[in-house]
């Protein structure tokens, strides 16, 4: 099933899950993305996702993993995002990759806003996103939408961002 949004630039896109038969799709998007936002989706240098990483966003068995897609309407992949919740789907984390050329659309906000709703939906309270310190735009998105930003444990270099569920989100 798929989704329609539409970012505050008016900018419109399709989210849907991602398959097992996407992993060539998913690997091809990630030839347009910057090796700044590889190393911020995966927080450390990666030059190419390997093949197991791209088994681990398009095909899962576990419930607690959801991985999704982002089509512009041309059918073009312009971004990728897994949630990953605890084994009592209480608490999910949260990893968004956009397309270097789809950036500055309000593509990030509008896809985060849609995984909270279904984070909401499937019963999580809490959802997070470990950050690099230099991921300032990511940050400064989390903040807008109500996420706060801590320290994170025994790595100055990174962030926690959270945020409560169950509150209607800024904007």
């Amino acid at each position: 099933m798929k989704t329609t949004l539409t970012t505050h630039t008016g900018f419109r896109f399709e989210v849907r899950r991602a398959r097992p038969e996407d992993e060539l799709l998913v690997a091809e998007f990630f030839t347009h993305v910057t090796s700044e936002d590889m190393r911020f989706r995966f927080l450390g240098a990666v030059k190419e996702v390997s093949h197991e990483r791209l088994v681990a966003m398009t095909r899962s068995d576990d419930p607690h993993i959801h991985n999704f897609l982002a089509f512009s309407t041309d059918g073009m992949l312009i971004a990728v995002a897994t949630l990953a919740s605890d084994p009592a789907d209480r608490r999910g984390e949260v990893a968004i990759c956009i397309r270097q050329d789809r950036k500055h659309l309000g593509v990030g906000w509008e896809f985060l806003s849609y995984i909270a709703r279904y984070a909401e939906e499937h019963g999580i309270e809490t959802i997070e996103s470990i950050e690099s310190r230099e991921n300032r735009a990511a940050i400064e998105v989390e903040r807008d939408m109500g996420f706060t930003v801590a320290t994170y444990p025994d790595d100055p270099t990174l962030v926690l961002v959270q945020r409560k569920l169950g509150a209607k989100l800024p904007g």
